[in-house]
């Protein structure tokens, strides 16, 4: 890179960052080309998943997601991202161009970053012990400074928002080519650079109370104990656009992980939900009874404490750095 750029060491550490975003099925459908003075975020439809994602709105929100990352990682480095959304219409791959200015990094730059490592899919129950609504509310606005609306799903809403998510599960559970990804993507062997392993999927029950969590393969993560109340206090919030295009969905990417990462930063487990909006049927569901008909649903997120003597959750395997950048000119 030339003077007043980040030398390559800090962008392969950005990237690294990055690369640890949530993605569906951890099938992290990205990579980076480095440019003389720019990195662009490509889409990598080789990792699509058609059955599960059949519109690629997962696939796009995932990207966003590592692009929220990487801007974190970057601020942490004292890097400020100038981001080109969608910036060439004849590829609708290049889903960003990033420009890199200098810029201090502050105190809530490093620990956003810091969150980047510890931050987990917890696909247990979560306590009895309900988050305290001025927390959600921040969380809330971290989504809606992304761009991107949010709102917390309850009384009837959320109602609503449970049934379309088993019904979402009964769709996909019937689909054979549904299931066939499935037990590609997740129970993974150790030492795969993607998928779901089977330490990161809860043994026995999936079904919280009136939430039924999507079934991946058999699982052998322990679940820890609740309160003495037993119930499952998770909140759903739901992230929703304007638009139903590649660019609100990219935003919502990029929301999510900020709201994902702030969550972690706070001490709270985190997992989001994408099986209600992979089905047409359900995607409906959730945008007219949970949203009004006003937006687009986007992404659901599961937030709450996690179950008393919850043991941590190991972290999944990512792909290396190696394999996601490359410079422009290697094309």
């Amino acid at each position: 890179m030339d003077r007043g750029q980040p030398d390559e060491t800090t962008v392969r550490a950005a990237v690294a960052l990055a690369g640890r975003a949530p993605s569906v099925h951890n099938s992290q459908p990205w990579r980076w080309e480095l440019g003389a003075h720019s990195l662009h975020l490509y889409a990598d439809r080789t990792r699509a998943l058609p059955a599960t994602d059949p519109l690629g709105a997962d696939l796009v929100v995932s990207c966003g997601a590592a692009l929220h990352h990487l801007r974190a990682a970057l601020a942490a480095l004292g890097w400020h991202a100038k981001v080109h959304r969608l910036p060439n219409p004849a590829q609708p791959d290049h889903l960003a161009a990033i420009e890199f200015e200098p810029a201090e990094p502050r105190q809530s730059h490093v620990a956003l970053a810091a969150a980047i490592p510890r931050r987990r899919t917890d696909r247990r129950a979560f306590s009895s012990w309900p988050t305290p609504e001025e927390l959600l509310q921040q969380l809330v606005q971290f989504a809606r400074a992304e761009g991107v609306d949010a709102r917390i799903a309850t009384g009837k809403a959320r109602d609503e928002l449970l049934i379309a998510i088993g019904k979402a599960a009964h769709v996909q559970e019937a689909d054979p080519a549904y299931q066939a990804e499935i037990h590609q993507w997740s129970g993974v062997y150790p030492g795969a650079s993607a998928g779901v392993p089977a330490a990161n999927i809860p043994a026995g029950s999936r079904q919280y109370g009136n939430l039924r969590m999507r079934e991946f393969a058999p699982g052998s993560l322990l679940q820890g104990s609740r309160s003495v109340l037993g119930e499952d206090a998770g909140a759903l919030l739901v992230l929703s656009t304007s638009s139903d295009d590649d660019l609100s969905r990219l935003r919502a990417g990029e929301a999510a992980s900020a709201v994902l990462l702030e969550a972690t930063a706070a001490g709270l487990a985190t997992c989001p939900l994408s099986q209600p909006l992979e089905v047409v049927e359900t995607r409906d569901l959730v945008r007219d009874e949970v949203l009004g008909g006003a937006t687009c649903p986007q992404l659901v997120i599961r937030v709450g404490w996690a179950g008393f003597n919850a043991d941590p959750l190991p972290a999944t395997p990512r792909r290396p750095v190696i394999d996601l950048l490359r410079d422009q000119e290697q094309k």
